[in-house]
C-alpha cells in the first residue's frame, strides 16, 4: 500500500486518470461501476495504483471513488446534496476564537495572521450558508417529486424543515456576531478588505434569510399536499378491502353517494401533471422512465405518408443561380507578393464582387485561422475606424 507524498504527485496522478475519474463521478449515483469497464479506459496497473493510493476503492466487481475525494469533487463543483450545518457552526466558533487571539496579541505580524484567518472564515460562512439553502430547496423538491412512500416523504420533509430552522438560527447567530457580540473588534480592526468581507457576508445572510422564508412556505404546501394524498390513498385502500370482503354495500353508503352524482360519463378526466426534477432525470432511473415513455409514444404513433401537391410546369424548368466566391488561396498568394500587412491588403484588395466591411473583417479572421503557420502574428496592434487588429505579416 502506497501513499501520496506531495501535492505535485497528487495532481499528476489525478491528471493521468482524468477520463476514468470523470466518468465515475458522473455515474456516482448508480452504485455499480464495473471494474471491467474501468479497464477499457485505463490500464489495469494504473487502476491498481489509484486503489493503492486510496483514490479509488474496490468492492467486489465494482469500483468506487474514495469518499474523501468524492466529497472534495462535490464541494468544489457545488453539487454536494448534503446539508452541512456543523461546518457553519465550526466557522462561527473559529471566528470567535481568532477574534479573542487578535485582541490579546501585541505582535503586529501575528495579529495580521489572525485577521487573515477571520476574513477567510467569514467568507466560508457566507458561501456555505448560501450553498446549504440552495441544496435544501433542491432536496425538498426531489423528496416531494420522487419519493413514492408517503410516510417516508412526510418524514423527509419534516427533517428538512428541522434543517431549515437550524440554518436560520445559524444565520441569526452570524448576524449577531458581526453586529453586536464582537463590535469592539470590528470597530478596532476594520480595514478596507474586512469591511468588504463583512458587507458581502451581510448581503449573503439577507439573501439566505429571504430564501428560507420561501422555503418554509414551500414545505408547508408540500406537507399539506402529501397528507391530503395520503388520506385519499388510505380511504381507497379501505374501500377496496370492503369490496373484497363483499361488505361495501352493507357498511357504506357508497351506492347512495354515486346515485347523487350527475357527472357526464364521457367527460375527459382532469389531469394534474407533476414535473420531474432535472436532477432525477439525470439519474439512470430517470433515464429508464424517459425510455419507457418514449417507447409508449412510439408504439401508439402511426406514421402516415404525406402526399405532395402536383408540381406546376414552370417548376420543372431548369433554373440556374450564379454566385461569385472569393478564393482564399488566391488571396494568400497575392498577399505574399504584396509585402504589406494583412489588414491593409484585405481592405484595399480588388475583389471580383462588392464586399462589405464586415465581410472583409471575416476574411481577415479566416486567413489568420487557416494560414496561421504561414503568417507572422506580431504583438503590436493598430486600430481603424471600427476595430482593433493585430499586425500580421507574411513569413
Amino acid at each position: 500500500m502506497s501513499y501520496i507524498l506531495s501535492l505535485k504527485e497528487l495532481i499528476n496522478t489525478l491528471n493521468s486518470s482524468k477520463e476514468l475519474l470523470v466518468e465515475m463521478f458522473e455515474k456516482r449515483k448508480s452504485f455499480a461501476y464495473k471494474y471491467d469497464h474501468a479497464i477499457e479506459l485505463l490500464p489495469e496497473d494504473k487502476i491498481e495504483v489509484l486503489i493503492s493510493k486510496h483514490i479509488l476503492s474496490r468492492n467486489g466487481p465494482n469500483l468506487e471513488i474514495d469518499d474523501q475525494f468524492q466529497q472534495f469533487f462535490e464541494q468544489v463543483l457545488e453539487v454536494n446534496e448534503e446539508i452541512n450545518t456543523a461546518y457553519i457552526s465550526e466557522n462561527i466558533l473559529q471566528v470567535k476564537q481568532q477574534i479573542n487571539f487578535y485582541l490579546q496579541e501585541n505582535n503586529e505580524h501575528r495579529k495580521f495572521t489572525y485577521l487573515k484567518q477571520i476574513k477567510a472564515a467569514l467568507r466560508k460562512i457566507g458561501r456555505t450558508t448560501l450553498r446549504n439553502v440552495i441544496d435544501l430547496n433542491r432536496n425538498i423538491e426531489n423528496a416531494f417529486k420522487t419519493e413514492p412512500n408517503y410516510a417516508i416523504k412526510i418524514a423527509k420533509l419534516e427533517a428538512f424543515d428541522d434543517k431549515r430552522r437550524v440554518i436560520y438560527l445559524l444565520i441569526e447567530n452570524t448576524d449577531k456576531l458581526v453586529t453586536d457580540d464582537e463590535l469592539t473588534f470590528f470597530t478596532a480592526a476594520l480595514d478596507e478588505e474586512l469591511k468588504q468581507v463583512v458587507t458581502l457576508l451581510r448581503a449573503q445572510l439577507t439573501e439566505s434569510r429571504h430564501n428560507l422564508i420561501e422555503t418554509q412556505k414551500q414545505i408547508i404546501e408540500y406537507l399539506n399536499q402529501v397528507k391530503h394524498q395520503s388520506s385519499i390513498q388510505e380511504k381507497i385502500k379501505q374501500v377496496k378491502y370492503l369490496k373484497d370482503q363483499f361488505e361495501l354495500k352493507a357498511k357504506t353508503n357508497l351506492a347512495f353517494l354515486l346515485q347523487q352524482k350527475n357527472d357526464v360519463i364521457f367527460e375527459s378526466r382532469p389531469s394534474y401533471p407533476l414535473k420531474l426534477s432535472l436532477e432525477y432525470l439525470h439519474t439512470d432511473e430517470g433515464r429508464l422512465q424517459i425510455e419507457k415513455v418514449f417507447a409508449k409514444i412510439k408504439q401508439g404513433k402511426k406514421t402516415t405518408m404525406q402526399v405532395a401537391e402536383a408540381l406546376a410546369s414552370k417548376d420543372l424548368l431548369p433554373q440556374t443561380e450564379d454566385e461569385i466566391f472569393i478564393d482564399l488561396e488566391e488571396l494568400k498568394r497575392g498577399f505574399a507578393a504584396s509585402g504589406r500587412h494583412l489588414h491593409n491588403f484585405i481592405m484595399e484588395y480588388n475583389y471580383p464582387r462588392p464586399v462589405s466591411y464586415e465581410e472583409k473583417i471575416t476574411i481577415f479572421c479566416q486567413m489568420v485561422s487557416i494560414y496561421e503557420q504561414e503568417l507572422t502574428i506580431k504583438d503590436t496592434y493598430q486600430k481603424d475606424e471600427q476595430v482593433e487588429y493585430a499586425m500580421v505579416l507574411n513569413k
